[in-house]
């Protein structure tokens, strides 16, 4: 059986770092069905751009005087995209560690082109965690990113774009270390145009998250997304992230700084009624997850990290504005180890 013809409108932006393995999955997952490939290596030791380059695809290294981020990653590498191919219509966008479905990118593309929305932007799917059991904190991810089916005010580093739409919202912002996705998707919808996430499988995604220290810095990293979001756009109508940024602040800060705080004067009352208060949005959490269809022992580990996260959620959001005062250059916040071996194990 002959393979399917690339789609001669649509070209692909791989972005990585150390992605290893999981890069040549990637590469080879998505090359042969578009029309160009560009991929964006942000400073890799490993033989990533040495594999890029002998597969065919266009590689941009990127100068490491600069800090790396993703948004300035997938941007450099759409503009380079073009470059090789000035008639494409649509970008893939996706991250080095992770497998492209391959019935994605036909689906994709039809929901782009369908004539029934003229105005459609960006399109996402089902992004999975490839090993989902191997971890806590990879199947806390893939739940995490099992969002609602339909249209939707944001998406993530996986999607495919419309170039015009893009171009139209100015495109990503390079300065931004995390949360560039949703960020770009609030000036899209605000430039008239819309975002489906569909009912389809996407990719497949290895986190390689085996230590709780991971999870933490990941956390770190949310908090900080929570805070630059709501400075950017917390105002009203959008009032993006400004709902997580208290949440954040009031479960992982203001809380226990005060019940701890009145430990002494309570006799330590003020401590059982925070672990209550915590136990209590456990509860919620769970009861929500199993609403949605979970496994309820999925949902109980998933409501433990959620409410867990808060407390490194908070540090994230005041690390964002100590250096924001200071005027410092933020940098990248990092949780997974470059070119780790996949985990297949139980834990």
């Amino acid at each position: 059986m002959s393979s399917p013809a690339p789609l001669s409108d649509v070209g692909a932006v791989v972005i990585g770092r150390n992605e290893g393995a999981a890069l040549q999955l990637c590469i080879r997952s998505i090359t042969p069905r578009v029309a160009a490939t560009v991929y964006v290596d942000s400073g890799s030791s490993d033989d990533s751009v040495a594999f890029a380059k002998e597969q065919g695809v266009h590689v941009v290294e990127l100068d490491t005087s600069v800090p790396f981020t993703a948004a300035r990653a997938r941007d450099t590498g759409l503009t380079k995209l073009l470059e090789v191919n000035a008639n494409l219509t649509f970008v893939q966008f996706v991250d080095g560690d992770c497998e492209v479905d391959q019935n994605w990118l036909d689906t994709a593309h039809a929901a782009l082109t369908n004539s029934d929305t003229p105005k459609l932007a960006i399109v996402c799917g089902r992004r999975r965690e490839r090993f989902p059991d191997a971890t806590r904190y990879n199947r806390h991810c893939d739940m995490e990113w099992d969002t609602p089916v339909g249209e939707t005010k944001a998406c993530g580093g996986d999607s495919m774009m419309r170039i015009e739409a893009y171009k139209e919202a100015g495109g990503f912002n390079t300065t931004l270390i995390c949360g560039e996705e949703p960020e770009l998707c609030i000036r899209v919808r605000q430039a008239g145009w819309s975002i489906q996430r569909l009912d389809a499988e996407m990719t497949l995604h290895d986190a390689k998250m085996t230590r709780f220290s991971q999870f933490w810095n990941r956390s770190v990293r949310g908090g900080w997304a929570y805070a630059e979001g709501a400075a950017m756009h917390g105002k009203p109508p959008e009032r993006h992230c400004v709902r997580q940024s208290r949440n954040t602040w009031f479960y992982g800060a203001i809380l226990p700084i005060i019940l701890l705080g009145l430990a002494w004067f309570t006799y330590g009352i003020s401590v059982l009624l925070l672990l209550v208060i915590y136990a209590r949005h456990v509860i919620k959490v769970r009861s929500d997850r199993v609403q949605r269809g979970d496994d309820p022992k999925h949902a109980l580990a998933y409501a433990k990290l959620a409410t867990i996260a808060k407390l490194p959620e908070a540090i994230g959001q005041a690390q964002y504005w100590i250096t924001r005062l200071r005027g410092k250059q933020a940098t990248i916040i990092e949780y997974k180890p470059s070119g780790q071996p996949a985990q297949t194990g139980d834990a």
